[in-house]
């Protein structure tokens, strides 16, 4: 499990195309302080697991559903990503519960700079649009962020000068992709709506 907090900026190191998979390495630092081998770290809010480490890089396999169904799909040497380790016990969740299991790409649209912060917005899937409320949670590329205006296909985020520094979305232009993972109590209060529905009665 993550906060959504971006610790650092990795780069992208090699991209080994397996065929149906590849192997991802990472140049790191922050993340590399404490995490050992089958240890989780957070890119762009994919879930991945260290498979090898040096002193300075880090290894992943990615299969071919997270290629299939996230933004690493295409990701080249040299490209940054958001990075944050699995959080402990006795960490403060300073963002919100995030699974680090992306719900769906979306595509920034446009970018509205202010004198102390910009405003992004975000296209949306269609199937994610009812989990979002105005003032709600959502990660995006890893990064927790409180939804502005929350629409059936898209929504907005405003950024404050430190996420814009610290994060990809400092950079990020209209037309790129970005993951997107939604509250995932919002999930869980749907589907036991959705059980009692059909069943009559919710069963503990």
């Amino acid at each position: 499990m993550f906060t959504g907090i971006v610790e650092e900026l990795g780069t992208i190191e090699a991209v080994e195309d397996q065929g149906d998979a590849i192997r991802l390495t990472v140049r790191a630092a922050t993340v590399l302080e404490d995490a050992g081998l089958g240890d989780s770290i957070s890119v762009n809010g994919c879930c991945l697991t260290i498979a090898e480490r040096t002193d300075t890089t880090w290894t992943a396999d990615v299969m071919q559903e997270t290629l299939d169904k996230t933004s690493l799909h295409g990701v080249r040497p040299g490209d940054q990503v958001n990075l944050e380790r699995a959080v402990t016990a006795e960490k403060r969740l300073g963002g919100h519960i995030v699974q680090g299991h992306v719900d769906g790409v979306g595509e920034v649209l446009s970018r509205t700079p202010s004198e102390h912060w910009e405003v992004v917005e975000v296209s949306l899937p269609a199937d994610l649009g009812r989990y979002l409320v105005d003032k709600g949670w959502i990660a995006v590329d890893g990064i927790s962020l409180t939804v502005v205006e929350a629409g059936t296909d898209r929504f907005t985020v405003s950024l404050i000068p430190e996420t814009l520094a610290r994060t990809t979305l400092g950079t990020r232009q209209p037309g790129d992709r970005v993951n997107l993972e939604v509250d995932v109590l919002a999930k869980h209060v749907e589907r036991l709506l959705a059980w009692r529905d059909t069943a009559g009665t919710v069963t503990p």
